[in-house]
């Protein structure tokens, strides 16, 4: 393969759209589901919105390694993706049901496995687009699927009020059901290449996917620092964007004064303009080097936010969420695609658990740090001003992975031995 196969990974962005739409509306809701339905303090809420990613954390590598290691009739990714899309459906419609009815034990169940079911096929479905493509079209790749990612975030804060406002049933049902589809034309369209079996036929369990963890964590701390440096940059900036995340939908409501549907558009904004950057910035990360790229980004996610600080109505923020959305898709475009190509052969899927380790276990620290936070600084909900904290708390940890990525080195296309024999 000496190009990018663009319809290839178009269809294989369907998988990315059906993961967004379910984690887009899954971050602007259950907080407030949380909050109003359940009283809990936003600290608390943090914890529980955080509990899957757990779970997340001690899957993703075993998930990773075993995909690498998996020979089937339909390849080595697409059994999981035909295991956890309908699991994940079905538990993620049930989430509205257990808030109507107040009902936390089913709430957390809910939640639970939804995030359970997620995790089963998420890293494979990532691990199929450095499978299908070799390493100096990477960051295009990345770009396109993240163009189909942003698509699927986009439908659910735009066309998720309407729903919304009319029955909260109903974006989980419709949001669902368009997982579930998505994910299925990638299990009918996309057919992977033999060149990448090394390691298939292996066993591998939890322990030993746990194992291989700590020792590829052991050879990340004691070898070049280039991948440690990339890897903490990439847990501090996805501390940064978790917290927004989760807490944006309360900062709308309580500070900004907005229906968390209404607030969920200033996201849209955001969406729609990471879709316009995705593909660019791929392009972009390919000419200037995909560090340089990262470190435009995050700038510009650092100085959007600050402005942001200082404005509470509709129109301001959604614009300077916009912008910030621009620099958010250079630096997440080209994040993965410098992870795996310091991948050796046959530790793709590997690589892909490890990047998303460190950002699942940003999603753990994230919440409840954050909530914590503006617990203190809004006194436990009554000063609402304090909610600006959340804007100053992404801000801080975006300077710190912008300081690290001056310490990578590596990452840039065609290094890895993957990308040799990709090519």
């Amino acid at each position: 393969m000496t190009r990018l196969n663009t319809k290839k990974t178009f269809l294989l962005g369907f998988g990315f759209f059906g993961i967004s739409v379910i984690w887009s509306m899954y971050n602007v809701y259950v907080p407030v589901f949380l909050k109003e339905s359940f009283d809990l303090p936003l600290s608390l809420v943090g914890v529980v919105m955080t509990i899957d990613n757990i779970f997340a954390v001690l899957l993703l590598p075993y998930l990773g390694a075993l995909s690498d290691r998996t020979n089937t009739r339909l390849g080595k990714r697409r059994p999981f993706i035909l295991a956890g899309a309908p699991l994940a459906m079905v538990f993620f419609m049930l989430i509205p049901v257990a808030n109507l009815n107040q009902r936390l034990g089913l709430m957390m169940l809910s939640v639970i496995i939804m995030n359970l079911s997620m995790a089963l096929f998420r890293n494979p479905v990532i691990a199929l687009m450095p499978d299908i493509t070799p390493s100096k079209f990477r960051s295009q790749a990345n770009g396109i699927i993240n163009f189909m990612g942003g698509a699927g975030a986009l439908l659910v804060f735009f066309g998720g009020k309407p729903l919304y406002d009319h029955d909260i049933r109903l974006p989980f049902i419709v949001g669902g059901a368009l997982m579930f589809v998505a994910s299925m034309l990638v299990v009918i369209l996309i057919r992977e290449d033999k060149g990448y079996e090394g390691g298939q036929g292996e066993r591998v369990s939890l322990t030993s996917s746990l194992r291989e963890l700590v020792e590829n964590l052991r050879d990340v701390v004691r070898g070049e620092k280039s991948l440690l440096a990339l890897l903490a940059a990439v847990f501090f900036w996805f501390v940064g964007y978790n917290s927004l995340q989760t807490f944006f939908s309360s900062y709308a409501k309580y500070y900004m004064g907005l229906p968390e549907s209404t607030g969920a558009l200033i996201l849209g904004v955001y969406s729609a303009m990471f879709i316009l950057v995705a593909i660019p910035a791929g392009f972009l990360g390919a000419k200037l080097g995909r560090n340089r790229t990262i470190r435009f980004g995050l700038v510009g996610m650092i100085a959007m936010l600050i402005v942001a600080m200082f404005f509470r109505t509709f129109l301001p923020v959604a614009l300077f969420f916009g912008v910030a959305g621009l620099a958010w898709g250079l630096v997440n475009v080209n994040s993965l695609p410098m992870v795996v190509d310091m991948a050796t052969v046959g530790k793709i899927g590997g690589y892909t658990g490890l990047y998303y380790f460190f950002s699942q276990a940003a999603s753990i620290v994230a919440p409840p740090l954050g909530g914590v936070v503006m617990d203190i600084t809004t006194q436990g909900g009554e000063k609402p001003e304090g909610y600006v904290a959340l804007l100053l708390f992404a801000v801080f940890f975006f300077l710190l992975a912008f300081s690290l990525m001056f310490f990578v080195r590596r990452g840039e296309e065609g290094e890895s031995e993957c990308s040799q024999k990709a090519q």
